[in-house]
């Protein structure tokens, strides 16, 4: 594998707080992945950023009594304090209001526009009867006209997978307030993508190793595929960088092609902020490189199809070639890691409804790696999943109480009471060379479960070595051998140096827990570092908050460490607590499901 993996995160929206069911999808899969890499020696560089253009911030924003600007700043400013919560090591999370975004914005469409494949074109575009303002393909309703499917958007079916129009659909209706929609001709630009389905076709073809699911989700719209608009008639967005368009109020660029767009321009701005503005084409221009994209299942076409395609396009390597662009020849995806939903008692996440947990609630009551550990063992990986809070409860207690915690309480105090430090291993005996020998390779197996992103075979092999580690100590008792403390300290160093592993193994998960394991194990220093809130400024605009980190400073490796003997031992401190039976049955009092 490459040493540098790009880890592309899908850009949380800015209008409003994220709830566990976002996270759930972009947010936790990213970061334990990343972690990983970043223990295996990999060169990482995780980014993304706040998504802040669009129709729905500026009625959020009405709704609010605030201008668009100023409702991007406030829930910017709360989902950067959210994902620092969950602990994201993200290299560089910024936002898409920044000029260096719109500087890179416009090159992608100009290498584009002059290879042919953004083409003007008149269309159809619904419009608010009651405001005037232009209505976001996504934010319209209607059934499908394929299938008949009678919750279709106006950019796609989730049932069949097909792409549609808004004037598609069959009796639309605008989800912002319910009215129909009125649709006026209008002059916009689009992305051509039949001009490159054939090398869409081609690179897709050669993803052998993607999810079943995604590739042929993928390989599906190919035949049906239409030009799509990436204008839209609104006064909130990226500029278009063409004489005659760049100074009309009502022009910008579409929210969905600035969005995509954002990995690239936060690679150049972090490698900007790091004090190498080159560094990064480390990650895009160098073929040897890998790049992982994030994001829940219903953005899986803008990943896998349309954002290939603009950097085909772009690379002058569509079905009608061309030259390369302003950004020189950039790299495809090499995976699109897509989750599926997090639903909530067996009902979609909806805010609207009053069906919904805010990632801010949560870590305020629970901390950040319960709900980390519960997206990765229980989380929609390959299928939706359920969220409910007996479920939650049982993993917690049973599981990070009962067994993790447990383990580490136990084979600490013990050893911190006889000996006060690790003790020596004087006397092995087959049954602890055979759980040592278990642990150690237990490296291998889920490494490779997170090379792959199988996120709950990893952690439950890592549990299984918990649990018998567990086992082993209750078998050999090590309390009874007061009388021959050698195979007493033997059978304690044998149970510490299954926890250090296990922390080890677990740490992508559990960062926070796995500090204070460390430090617990008499270790210094950094064991899993922590993603920092930084204020940054940018010459002509406002300054703004990113979450960056100094990650190559981690001390931990995906390794067995040999535990020095005689390494002093404090008594531990409870790792989990657990959580009253109580709040299995209703959950926390501001939580809101019905």
């Amino acid at each position: 594998m490459s040493s540098r993996v790009l880890t592309a995160v899908a850009w949380p929206y800015a209008n409003g707080p994220r709830h566990i069911g976002h996270v759930s999808g972009f947010g936790v899969p990213s970061d334990v992945f990343s972690r990983y890499m970043r223990m295996s020696g990999h060169d990482v560089l995780m980014v993304s950023g706040t998504d802040e253009h669009g129709t729905p911030i500026s009625v959020q924003a009405e709704a609010e009594g605030m201008t668009t600007r100023e409702l991007a700043d406030k829930y910017n400013r709360v989902i950067v304090e959210d994902l620092q919560g969950l602990g994201l090591s993200y290299d560089l999370f910024t936002r898409t209001t920044t000029l260096n975004h719109y500087d890179v914005v416009q090159k992608m469409f100009t290498g584009l526009y002059d290879n042919g494949y953004v083409v003007p074109k008149t269309q159809l575009g619904a419009v608010s009867p009651s405001t005037g303002r232009t209505l976001p393909d996504r934010y319209i309703e209607g059934t499908c006209p394929i299938c008949g499917y009678d919750s279709a958007r106006g950019d796609q079916c989730d049932n069949c997978g097909n792409q549609l129009d808004p004037a598609d659909l069959i009796n639309p209706v605008s989800r912002i307030n319910g009215e129909t929609p009125k649709f006026v001709e209008t002059e916009h630009f689009f992305l051509d993508l039949p001009a490159l389905a054939e090398s869409l076709g081609s690179w897709l073809s050669k993803r052998t190793d993607w999810r079943p699911n995604v590739l042929r989700f993928s390989q599906n719209l190919l035949s049906e595929l239409r030009p799509r608009a990436i204008t839209r008639d609104l006064d909130w967005g990226v500029p278009i960088p063409l004489d005659g368009w760049r100074d009309q109020p009502m022009k910008r660029l579409y929210v969905w092609f600035d969005a995509v767009i954002g990995y690239l321009s936060a690679s150049v701005e972090w490698a900007r902020r790091t004090g190498d503005p080159e560094a990064w084409k480390k990650w895009w221009a160098d073929p040897e490189a890998l790049a992982y994209y994030f994001m829940g299942k219903d953005n899986i076409v803008f990943h896998s199809v349309i954002w290939p395609g603009m950097l085909l396009g772009q690379n002058g390597a569509g079905d009608h070639g061309g030259q390369v662009g302003p950004m020189g020849t950039l790299n495809l995806p090499s995976e699109v890691v897509s989750s599926e939903f997090l639903t909530m008692s067996g009902s979609k996440f909806s805010t609207s409804r009053g069906k919904v947990i805010y990632v801010g609630d949560f870590l305020r009551d629970f901390g950040p790696d319960a709900l980390r550990y519960f997206i990765a063992v229980a989380g929609p990986e390959n299928q939706d999943a359920d969220f409910t809070w007996d479920e939650f409860v049982r993993r917690t207690n049973s599981e990070l109480a009962n067994e993790w915690g447990n383990l580490i309480n136990r084979s600490i105090s013990m050893a911190h009471r006889y000996v006060g430090a690790v003790p020596a291993a004087d006397d092995l005996r087959d049954r602890d060379h055979e759980l040592l020998k278990e642990s150690q390779a237990a490296f291998g197996i889920v490494g490779d479960a997170l090379r792959r992103s199988r996120f709950k075979q990893a952690s439950s092999e890592a549990m299984r070595i918990v649990t018998q580690a567990n086992r082993y100590l209750s078998e050999a008792e090590p309390w009874k051998l007061k009388d021959d403390p050698v195979r007493r300290d033997s059978v304690l160093h044998t149970a510490l140096q299954v926890v250090s592993d296990a922390n080890t193994l677990l740490t992508p998960f559990l960062p926070h827990s796995a500090q204070r394991v460390h430090e617990a194990l008499g270790g210094e220093g950094v064991w899993a570092a922590q993603p920092e809130i930084r204020t940054v400024e940018e010459e002509g605009g406002p300054d703004y908050p990113v979450l960056m980190g100094e990650y190559a400073s981690e001390q931990a490796r995906w390794e067995s460490v040999p535990l020095p003997a005689g390494r002093p031992l404090a008594k531990p401190e409870p790792l989990f607590a657990k959580l009253d039976d109580k709040l299995a049955e209703t959950g926390p009092e501001w939580a809101s499901i019905a």
